[in-house]
């Protein structure tokens, strides 16, 4: 009877990630829910309907409000099996990871509404769930241990003893004939520079993860800021009214909407650029180079720091924050460094 296959560090990471983001999405779909009657909420409705494209679809405050309802309880039901079975998942059920790749369409597309972007968390975690070593080990399939080079392979038990060195010439003794022979003195064989057995081995999975967490993150960042900089290029006005009537201090404090435009602008840029190079530096370090490692615990450090500002403004920003460190403590993990050393 052979022992099941060891559960990959992948998959544990994966089903946390479903089952925490899950319990996330429930409880934000319930705050949702419960708004959606507010008069705040009811005038964004309706701003939303008076200009387009709302004004264009047809519907009234009575049906987007519907709408919204019936979004949310599809997004809280489908996080709610997704939790339920990313307990499973950690128990090698097949099915289940099946069925979170089914949930993961409607879980994104509705979870937008009432959860923001713990949906594409909750889908890149299932999706992590079908990369390898996770596929092989839903399959029961034990990974060969890697040969390392430079280490001799004895003998199994089940082999017969090596036949010994043949004899060597008898050579005269001394004295009684020719003189014996030179010894020859062997010298040993030059070391050959192969690389230690940490660096032959495979890729680790801790720094797979981090490159799961920067592309996801920074490439959900770009998006959002390059819809918001095209959206204010396009519309400039409704994003302004939008967003006096949500800060209406910013009249009383003299800025004007130059300013705002330039800083939006300016902060969409270097978060483009900031985004680009750490998703090449991802890239780079997936690629074992060296630098690149360096480099992206430099720009999860400062993404970090950013967040947690943020977070004081908007609890939406602790799950930027909570990426940052994590992707920081897989690529200092001691195989991570041997891998690059």
């Amino acid at each position: 009877m052979t022992d099941a296959p060891h559960r990959p560090r992948q998959v544990t990471l994966a089903a946390w990630m479903i089952m925490g983001g899950s319990a996330l999405i429930v409880a934000l779909v319930f705050e949702r829910v419960a708004g959606l009657g507010s008069l705040e909420t009811q005038r964004s409705i309706e701003t939303f309907l008076s200009e387009p494209p709302g004004e264009g679809l047809g519907l009234d405050l009575d049906g987007v409000t519907t709408i919204l309802r019936i979004l949310a309880m599809v997004a809280g039901a489908c996080a709610t099996a997704a939790a339920i079975l990313g307990f499973h998942v950690l128990q090698r059920s097949r099915g289940a990871r099946l069925a979170l790749a089914v949930l993961a369409v409607p879980l994104f597309v509705s979870g937008m509404a009432a959860g923001g972007l713990l949906p594409a968390v909750v889908v890149a975690a299932a999706v992590m769930l079908w990369l390898q070593p996770a596929r092989d080990w839903f399959d029961g399939i034990t990974p060969a241990p890697e040969e390392r080079e430079g280490e001799p392979v004895g003998p199994s038990m089940f082999q017969s003893p090596p036949p010994p060195p043949p004899p060597v010439e008898p050579r005269a003794m001394s004295g009684f004939g020719s003189t014996p022979a030179p010894t020859t003195v062997r010298t040993p064989a030059p070391m050959s520079s192969r690389p230690p057995a940490d660096r032959a081995a495979g890729r680790p999975p801790a720094l797979l993860w981090a490159c799961v967490l920067t592309w996801t993150f920074c490439g959900l960042a770009i998006l959002v800021m390059g819809l918001s900089a095209l959206v204010l290029l396009a519309a400039p006005d409704v994003v302004f009214e939008e967003l006096y009537r949500q800060n209406p201090d910013l009249r009383d404090e003299g800025i004007s909407d130059s300013e705002v435009r330039t800083a939006t602008l300016g902060l969409a840029g270097v978060l483009l650029v900031w985004g680009g190079a750490a998703i090449g530096f991802a890239v780079q370090a997936f690629r074992r180079v060296r630098w690149a490692r360096t480099a992206l615990l430099v720009s999860a450090a400062g993404a970090a720091a950013v967040s947690l500002v943020g977070a004081v403004v908007s609890i939406a920003m602790a799950l930027p924050l909570v990426a940052c460190l994590v992707t920081i403590t897989l690529l200092v993990r001691p195989e991570v460094r041997a891998w690059f050393s």
